[in-house]
């Protein structure tokens, strides 16, 4: 890219602020605003190239010539020029998803002493909203600069590398009252940074950043500052024979609000199990509460400002919300977010696979017409596919083809994609598995798979119906019932609960409640018979095991054809 001549330039105007090139200065009115030289120069190559795509390896070397750093670099500088500019809603410097940045406003070209002038949009174009790109560490070993302001600049999305929210994790603290027991402390802290790397969506700061704060006493919103993060994990470890407690809480770096805490206590027969077992515990549980929490910010933004990143959020959450209530409109909500999303990133493969099940969804429950239509499968086929072949290494898109695949009676290659996404990251989980699981024969299995899925993420209702679905293909109906009806109870309009429940009950010789359930089933889908709910069926490996479950539905009460 050719360079403008800078000594021309003098100076550049845009927002209120100047840019003095001579003199290396930004000011805004008769202040002068402070930023360390390599902010400076960044900002002044955003200045001088405005309204373009200004890709991450252009920017490095422009601002560190001849000099390897890490991606971490630029995004602190992109932070503290955003701050020193007030463009927290970061509708000046907007972020470009997996590319670099376009300097957004418009740009005025003065001589150096020339009277202030109002910017003219004689370069660039109106503001509008952005996505945040925040950064994790400095790579030269140099402790970062410190926000100046208590939260930070406006509402945006503070502590991202590009969609991906920073967590830190500081040294979890001895208070054994024994310095030899450090290692112990250490150890639970690296593997907590390990097992959370994990997670692709997810940014995890360096081990070597934050062991900074090792033995200190520190201000949680002046450590997500420091280290760019939105969220903070810290905790102790005290250890008293053979018995040891850990703790550990998840706080907002933004806002300070605590998001989580937890305490394990353990017997310490082998010190590096317990050590694995409680990282990883802390790790998928502290995973879904960033989700959430994610979701939360998400949803307090104004829809001008969504990125794809915010879209994606929105739309992921409509999709929870439509899993447990199953209403026409969320259906429709959901996609046209996530629809969204890929218009704006066409690469993102989370918003693929989310779209995939919402097609998927369709399919299995009646809401329109896609339900029980081949080609609303068909779709779902294509999504995750494409969510797989834009990232392989995406848990959640693998498990997605996962869950279509079964449904197209692949059960091998389901199988095998599910074990490829718990391969890929060993905390990733999905109860969509089990349901794998019992459809191909192994419901035994599935039942140990949903217990330790349940106990790391309680939040979610998918469990109680396959847990009841598992225990009916052991002809356990006792059991079955039990977990069915709070299936039924959590998801009052999905079929499928109803109709397992209706079967359970039956098999259990409890008919006149099957036959409710029953009445259940025809309320959600007046034209459910038996002989229409074979094809969404078919998925099951062994013919047995099918007919066991129509011979309960059958018992119940349900019309034939």
């Amino acid at each position: 890219m050719h360079q403008p001549d800078r000594n021309a330039l003098k100076m550049l105007q845009f927002e209120g602020y100047t840019l003095d090139i001579v003199r290396n200065a930004l000011r805004a009115a008769d202040r002068e605003i402070a930023l360390r030289p390599k902010s400076f120069e960044l900002l002044r190559y955003l200045v001088e190239n405005p309204d373009r795509l200004v890709t991450k390896e252009e920017l490095l070397k422009a601002v560190w010539p001849n000099v390897a750093v890490a991606d971490e670099a630029l995004t602190h500088c992109v932070s503290e020029v955003r701050q020193a500019i007030g463009d927290g809603n970061q509708t000046i410097i907007k972020t470009i998803p997996r590319r670099g940045y376009r300097f957004a406003a418009p740009v005025l070209r003065v001589a150096a002493g020339a009277a202030p002038a109002a910017p003219s949009p004689l370069v660039g174009e109106g503001r509008g909203g952005g996505s945040g790109a925040f950064g994790t560490d400095v790579p030269d070993g140099s402790t970062p600069t410190p926000d100046p302001s208590p939260q930070g600049g406006g509402d945006g999305p503070r502590g991202r590398l590009g969609d991906r929210p920073a967590v830190a994790v500081l040294p979890f603290a001895n208070l054994s009252g024994d310095p030899q027991q450090e290692y112990f402390s250490d150890g639970i802290t690296e593997d907590i940074i390990t097992e959370l790397s994990r997670f692709s969506e997810l940014l995890v700061i360096a081990r070597h950043s934050s062991f900074q704060y090792k033995g200190k006493a520190v201000d949680i919103r002046q450590v997500g500052r420091e280290l760019g993060a939105s969220y903070v994990l810290e905790g102790s470890v005290r250890r008293s024979g053979d018995r040891i407690r850990i703790t550990a809480q998840l706080i907002d770096a933004v806002t300070g609000a605590h998001r989580w805490g937890e305490r394990y206590n353990r017997e310490l027969h082998d010190v590096f199990a317990v050590q694995d077992e409680v990282a990883r515990t802390i790790v998928t549980t502290l995973s879904v509460h960033v989700e959430r929490a994610e979701i939360e910010r998400a949803r307090l933004k104004p829809p001008a400002a969504w990125d794809a990143y915010e879209y994606y959020l929105r739309g992921a959450e409509t999709s929870f919300l439509l899993l447990s209530r199953g209403a026409e409109a969320l259906l429709y909500e959901a996609r046209r977010l996530l629809e969204q999303c890929l218009a704006i990133d066409p690469d993102y493969a989370r918003a693929a696979a989310m779209l995939a099940n919402t097609h998927l969804f369709a399919y299995l429950e009646p809401l329109d017409g896609d339900y029980l239509r081949p080609a609303a499968l068909d779709r779902a086929v294509e999504l995750a596919q494409r969510a797989v072949h834009l990232d392989p290494r995406l848990p959640e898109a693998r498990a997605q083809l996962g869950q279509v695949l079964l449904c197209k009676g692949r059960h091998d290659d389901a199988l095998a994609e599910f074990e490829r996404a718990f391969a890929l990251n060993p905390n990733f989980i999905d109860h969509r598995y089990a349901l794998a699981l019992i459809l191909a024969g192994e419901p035994a299995r599935a039942i140990e798979v949903l217990e330790l899925n349940m106990r790391l993420d309680p939040f979610r209702t998918g469990p109680f119906q396959f847990m009841g679905v598992a225990h009916y293909m052991l002809k356990r109906y006792g059991e079955a019932v039990r977990w069915l009806r709070e299936s039924a109870s959590r998801r009052p309009n999905m079929q499928a609960s109803h109709a397992m429940l209706a079967a359970a009950y039956a098999q259990s010789g409890q008919l006149e409640e099957a036959r409710y359930e029953a009445a259940e089933v025809l309320r959600i889908n007046p034209g459910f018979t038996i002989e229409s709910w074979k094809p969404l069926r078919h998925a099951h490996k062994y013919a047995k095991d099918l007919e066991h479950r129509i011979d309960g539905l059958r018992k119940a009460g349900l019309p034939e054809s």
